[in-house]
């Protein structure tokens, strides 16, 4: 039962190249900066990434994507991140947009084992039609183009169907976790991390602050220790590591 690692380059070292990732956090909040840049320092390449974003030029998943290391993104927001603009762009990078709900939908659905689900979100626009450019030619034409969905009117509204994701691997952080793999989530840390979680086959939590089983009330949890199969325990400066999109303060 102890899930525990001796540290992230473990935690990873069997992710092959070409394997599918669920990755948490929603911007900067939230992020596995330490599994992901042990992921980098592997080697993997031709990664499949399941995200809501793909980091910032330089932190997150932005690491990998700068090297090119990731092949396909699907996710809902493609804003902060000018490299992430320019590799879809220029065909280098396969991106299948989400509506953001969706998304999470998806992330769960999968985790708990449902293969499908409708939704009203899309209908009427080319997430339902198809046609959404998931990959562009050199020459700025659409050489992937998503495809229809299929609908269905419950009530006399049209819904579209979508399907649950699931992935070979998930990276999640969290604020607190015990050896057993339950975690505990903080703020917006909370939004896509544990249904990422739930979404991968094999799930790697890095916790910023790790208790024995016990500590944690059960009506606290966010993450049962069912979804989590490696737990990597960040020291005092990598759980401090912590970057804003944007700093505002009053004038």
């Amino acid at each position: 039962m102890n899930k525990v690692r001796a540290g992230a380059a473990e935690a990873v070292a069997d992710i092959p190249s070409g394997a599918s990732l669920a990755v948490g956090g929603f911007g900067l909040s939230g992020v596995p900066e330490v599994l992901i840049q042990a992921l980098h320092a592997q080697g993997a390449t031709g990664l499949r990434v399941v995200s809501n974003n793909c980091g910032v030029d330089g932190r997150g998943l932005g690491v990998l994507l700068a090297d090119g290391r990731i092949a396909r993104v699907t996710g809902s927001y493609v804003g902060e991140n000018k490299e992430f603009a320019r590799q879809y762009l220029s065909g280098e990078l396969e991106v299948e947009l989400v509506p953001q709900g969706t998304l999470a939908e998806r992330l769960r659905a999968g985790g708990a084992g449902i293969p499908a689900f409708y939704t009203p979100a899309g209908v009427g626009t080319q997430v339902e039609q198809g046609g959404l450019p998931w990959r562009y030619a050199p020459d700025g034409s659409v050489a992937v183009a998503s495809p229809p969905k299929e609908t269905r009117d419950f009530a006399g509204r049209t819904c579209l169907l979508e399907h649950g994701i699931t992935t070979d691997y998930a990276l999640v952080r969290a604020w607190r976790g015990d050896r057993h793999g339950n975690l505990v989530f903080r703020k917006a840390a909370a939004s896509f991390n544990p249904l990422a979680a739930m979404a991968g086959r094999v799930t790697v939590a890095e916790v910023e602050q790790l208790v024995e089983p016990g500590e944690l009330d059960p009506n606290e949890v966010h993450l049962p220790g069912v979804f989590v199969q490696r737990v990597v325990e960040l020291t005092a400066a990598q759980a401090a590591d912590k970057h804003i999109e944007k700093r505002t303060v009053r004038s």
